[in-house]
């Protein structure tokens, strides 16, 4: 038990300060309390409470009833998503149970950790976005034109909601930012005679746009227990979403007025390419986004095959009739199970490998073309709903996939270890581990 009121202060302010940095990365506030009383319970608090909503932490503890409870809160201010802070933060968890690190060697460790600049330099990240929507282009059925145009305007969104951020903006109008952008890009290239689709440049950077929106974590909550913080992520969605309606409609205001004839414009309609080249371009488009979040280069190679792997499968169980739910809901549950197993020897948190390869199979497309249709009105209602519906359906899909295959992988490599002690002997290659007492000769020895 902590007697000392000076380190019962210190330990409720460390595990809100590694609180604050889970919940910031996109992690589930159930995962962000788990972990917090964890760290608490180790380091000699019995029994806190722990209060996890969208924007605020909350942690207290009465080491008596005679005595007053003690009430620490943290405001969650920014949510810059950085893998680089969340595995190093996972790491210094891992340390504390572990006995490797004292209460005071963690707040050190923290605080250098937050301390620490990005690994690369911010340039990498922009070319990380452009090489990502090229890849969701030629995954979506682009030629190399196409991929082009949306690594270009992909580039341009990137430095334009950089600028915006600065100045404190807040991230419905960076978003109105970012759609208008793509579609004046496909204005532009609709102003020349070359022939290209201009649905899939702008249906590439709506994907960029949605990728870091915590459609997953959203449905995780509600799945775990955490309505509160499920709705307020649901919210975030959806007015992120609105905000590139907002800016897409704008741009095709600019066209109008500038007498370009965009077509019909249709982003997220479903066009696809062929399987493999699909496939590939989903591999390369989950590592530059885990690359733009800061992933360690370790994890990019493993992300890209658990994206493909799983992208393979969606198409093959989509082919087979079973649907789009029942499709991304076994995508969804094979990145579950490969990515506590690559989490573990990669040594990442599982939410890097998870998120980064679901980036492909995220409904973002689906809330958008809902939500234009309810606002255009009149007889697309009723699709807007079905599209509403179906990206609802998704989003429960992929979110309760992934925590059912890693609810199963768990004990899976629990008893894959204890099976390999057992039947450790003369191998051909490889280490050998074999379980065997210490006997006293071997003491004596």
């Amino acid at each position: 038990m902590v007697d000392d009121p000076r380190e019962l202060n210190l330990t409720i302010d460390l595990c809100l300060r590694i609180g604050e940095v889970l919940l910031s990365s996109g992690a589930g506030a159930a995962d962000v309390t788990a972990t917090m009383l964890s760290v608490a319970s180790h380091l000699g608090l019995r029994h806190p409470e722990v209060d996890v909503t969208f924007t605020s932490l909350s942690m207290s503890h009465q080491t008596s009833p005679e005595d007053p409870a003690v009430l620490m809160i943290r405001n969650v201010k920014h949510r810059d998503i950085d893998y680089a802070d969340l595995t190093q933060v996972d790491h210094l968890v891992r340390d504390v149970l572990a006995d490797q690190l004292d209460l005071y060697l963690a707040r050190t460790r923290m605080a250098t950790i937050l301390s620490t600049g990005h690994p690369w330099p911010r340039w990498s990240v922009t070319l990380a976005w452009g090489v990502m929507c090229a890849s969701v282009a030629v995954f979506l059925g682009g030629d190399w034109l196409i991929a082009l145009i949306a690594s270009a305007a992909a580039m341009t969104i990137d430095q334009l909601q950089l600028v915006l951020s600065r100045r404190r903006l807040p991230t419905f109008y960076l978003q109105v930012a970012g759609g208008m952008v793509a579609t004046l890009f496909a204005v532009g290239l609709a102003a020349t005679p070359l022939k290209a689709d201009l649905s899939l440049v702008v249906t590439a950077n709506i994907v960029m746009l949605l990728a870091g929106i915590g459609f997953m974590g959203a449905i995780q909550d509600a799945l775990t227990g955490f309505y509160v913080t499920s709705g307020a992520r649901v919210i975030e969605a959806l007015l992120a979403t609105a905000g590139i309606i907002a800016g897409v409609s704008g741009g095709l205001s600019i066209a109008d007025v500038l007498g370009v004839n965009l077509g019909q414009l249709v982003p997220g309609r479903n066009l696809g390419n062929h399987v493999l080249i699909a496939v590939v371009g989903a591999a390369v488009s989950a590592a530059a986004f885990a690359f733009a979040c800061y992933a360690p280069r370790r994890a990019l190679l493993p992300i890209a095959a658990t994206a493909g792997v799983a992208t393979l499968l969606n198409a093959v169980v989509s082919e087979t009739g079973f649907g789009r739910t029942w499709a991304a809901a076994v995508g969804a549950f094979t990145i579950g199970v490969v990515a506590y197993g690559v989490a573990g020897r990669f040594r990442v948190p599982p939410l890097v490998v998870a998120v980064s390869s679901i980036v492909p199979l995220l409904p973002g497309l689906s809330i958008y073309r809902g939500l234009s249709l309810l606002a255009a009105g009149g007889s697309g209602t009723s699709q807007g709903i079905v599209a509403m519906m179906t990206a609802a359906s998704v989003a429960v899909a992929l979110a309760s996939g992934v925590i059912l295959g890693e609810y199963l992988a768990q004990p899976l490599k629990r008893e894959t270890r204890r099976l390999e002690s057992r039947l450790a002997g003369p191998r051909l290659v490889g280490p050998f581990r074999a379980n065997r007492r210490e006997t006293k000769a071997d003491r004596v020895t």
